[in-house]
């Protein structure tokens, strides 16, 4: 398996895994594609359809599916339509023996993940809602296409170690395409005699070489190398098979690289037996001298050797540098893929319960599916009603009866978003140089806010009190224009700097953002709260406020931009409960670094239970 950097070779292994998974889709799990729009991706999914058995169901489900759709429940049409309740089996049962495409999955809900890797563990959807207790049998395979373009979005993890290939076509162009690729020698059934012992070991082995933590690797690369078997036409799983499955399941998951064994010197040959004794000879038959014939490569030396050749460029960059680098990268801290509750706006994630209060937006169709399955009670025990006839006989029942306890409120969620808010000593024979840095630093972060969607404000705080020089903004031109300009030099109102960040940090967190506060100062002040000189009374009001600031639950980070690292600057650090970094010359790169680890540690915080339109999400 040379050549794994050959766009030609990438494309030849594709479509190998492939035909493996259109053999065994339910056995092999799911296959995750990494792909962007275009032919290529269309061209492979070609070939995984033609590879499956003829009939087989395929469907595509976007990633707003309910869970209504994809596990069943009640149907709502003919539950009103036939006065009784009615059971939808849903798309995942529907799909016994088939494969279901799910394109953009890197935003596929965390908890729909998990219930559809429950049903591929059991093999079954067992359903349990609506006054319903129904299980379908169902074994399916996934096809997962990764469009993320940032860090933070990844196939779930739930799912992504279930399948069995992961597959990159970025960089294999439409001339890739066009190699000629091996046709099957077979289609038969899989085998289903045991594999060797000393293969399935050599699984294990590679899998553990390799540093592939997930226990189920060895076993979806032995089911993978049961389907190269049949591919062959073979009834026996061989090295070649085990081999060429290590490549594909194995290899994308390696964080290490193997260790291949060194070859074994070759021994000098025996020296030559003396001629036999003619008169001496007997009829028994001569030794037989031929040379033993030589033993085969060790499975788990042909495992090793298959995946360090077909290990991915970018990741064995990775591991020759030394890095040792996980199979799947955590998302990182530009918040892009965080949730947050959100009450009347954002991607609707469901309903709950409640009552129609505080300009909640109710769920029609899931208020009629919770009434439905009463209505023959309702209309056999309701009296009748009319306002406008006279006589009984002209009244009648309403159609549908909804009760208080029917009522379903709909759900949102949306983009956590953040807010830096940086607080700069403007004052003092520093000041210019601090302020260019900040604003290079400001810029920095801007420049990455849409996608990160994080907004940034700048306080200055020189004089007797603190300015909003740039109020909270994620419009790189706007800020240009207010920091053209930036006041500098005079005393240091500490504490109305600080207070003009709390302020401001309490306004952002009201809306539901993450706020992290940067303080740049030497921690030396002289203006005290009132605007009153005096180092003694400006030092308590600073730490009163670092105190308060602290208190509202704001995280902060306090360098210390003086020339040596100063008692005041310590104790204002601690007072805020702020990460105290020393930085006599601050560079623009160095507090965008600062701000990124600053932002994952709000958002850590500010994590737990997250309430969404009223309800747990």
């Amino acid at each position: 398996m040379a050549g794994a950097d050959d766009p030609a070779r990438r494309w030849q292994q594709a479509v190998l895994a492939a035909r493996l998974f259109g053999l065994d889709p339910a056995g092999l799990g799911g296959v995750v594609v990494r792909a962007g729009p275009g032919p290529v991706g269309d061209l492979w999914l070609e070939e995984l359809l033609d590879s499956l058995a003829p009939g087989a169901p395929v469907r595509r489900i976007p990633v707003g599916t309910s869970d209504e759709r994809l596990l069943g429940g009640l149907d709502l049409t003919a539950t009103l339509a036939g006065g009784r309740p009615v059971l939808d089996r849903g798309i995942l049962a529907a799909l016994d023996g088939g494969v279901a495409l799910l394109p953009l999955a890197e935003r596929l809900p965390a908890g729909t993940a998990a219930r559809v890797a429950g049903v591929m563990d059991t093999g079954m959807v067992q359903l349990e809602r609506d006054g319903f207790t129904a299980r379908h049998p169902t074994r399916l395979g996934l096809v997962l296409f990764d469009e993320g373009q940032e860090s933070d979005e990844a196939v779930p993890e739930a799912l992504r170690q279930r399948a069995a290939f992961w597959i990159d076509l970025d960089g294999i162009a439409l001339a890739d395409c066009l190699a000629d690729v091996p046709e099957p020698d077979g289609h038969g059934r899989l085998p289903t005699g045991d594999v060797a012992g000393e293969l399935v070991e050599a699984l294990v082995h590679g899998a553990v070489a390799l540093g592939v933590d997930a226990l189920t690797a060895p076993l979806l690369a032995l089911r993978a190398a049961r389907a190269h078997a049949a591919l062959r036409g073979s009834k026996l799983v061989a090295p070649v098979d085990v081999a060429t499955a290590a490549g594909l399941v194995l290899a994308p998951r390696a964080t290490r690289i193997p260790e291949l064994p060194e070859p074994e010197p070759e021994a000098e040959p025996p020296p030559p037996e003396p001629p036999p004794d003619t008169d001496n000879a007997s009829d028994e038959p001569p030794p037989d001298t031929t040379p033993p014939e030589q033993d085969q490569t060790l499975p788990e030396e042909l495992v090793l050797e298959a995946v360090a050749a077909a290990l991915p460029p970018a990741l064995l960059e990775a591991l020759r540098k030394g890095a040792r680098v996980r199979a799947r990268q955590e998302p990182q801290s530009s918040g892009g893929g965080a949730r947050q509750a959100a009450s009347m706006r954002g991607r609707p994630i469901g309903a709950r319960p409640g009552h129609l209060r505080s300009g909640a937006r109710i769920a029609l169709l899931e208020t009629l599916r919770a009434a439905a399955p009463w209505q023959a009670l309702r209309q056999r025990t309701a009296p009748l009603t009319d306002t406008h006839a006279i006589n009984a006989a002209s009244a009648v029942r309403a159609r549908i009866q909804v009760r208080p306890s029917d009522i379903q409120l709909r759900r949102y969620a949306r983009r956590a978003e953040s807010t830096v808010i940086f607080a700069v000593d403007a004052s003092g024979s520093q000041a210019f140089h601090r302020l260019a840095e900040v604003k290079g630093a400001v810029e920095l972060v801007l420049a990455d806010a849409y996608a990160a969607r994080t907004q940034v404000a700048l306080i200055a705080f020189r004089g007797s009190a603190a300015e909003m020089l740039v109020p909270p903004t994620r419009a790189l031109v706007r800020a240009r224009t207010l920091l053209g300009a930036l006041p500098g030099g005079g005393p240091t109102p500490l504490a109305a700097g600080l207070e003009a960040a709390r302020l401001l940090a309490h306004a952002e967190k009201a809306k539901g953002r993450s706020v992290l506060v940067m303080v740049l100062t030497d921690g030396k002040a002289n203006i005290a709260l009132d605007g009153a000189p005096g180092r003694a009374q400006a030092g308590a009001d600073a730490l009163a406020a670092a105190a308060r600031l602290r208190l509202a639950g704001v995280t902060s980070v306090l360098v210390d931009s003086g020339r040596f690292a100063s008692t005041e600057a310590r104790e204002l650090a601690l007072a805020m409960g702020a990460r105290h970094v020393p930085l006599p010359n601050p560079r623009a790169g160095t507090v965008q670094m600062l701000v990124t680890d600053g932002l994952a540690q709000a958002k850590a915080s500010a994590g737990g239970p997250v309430r969404s339109g009223g309800g747990l999400r």
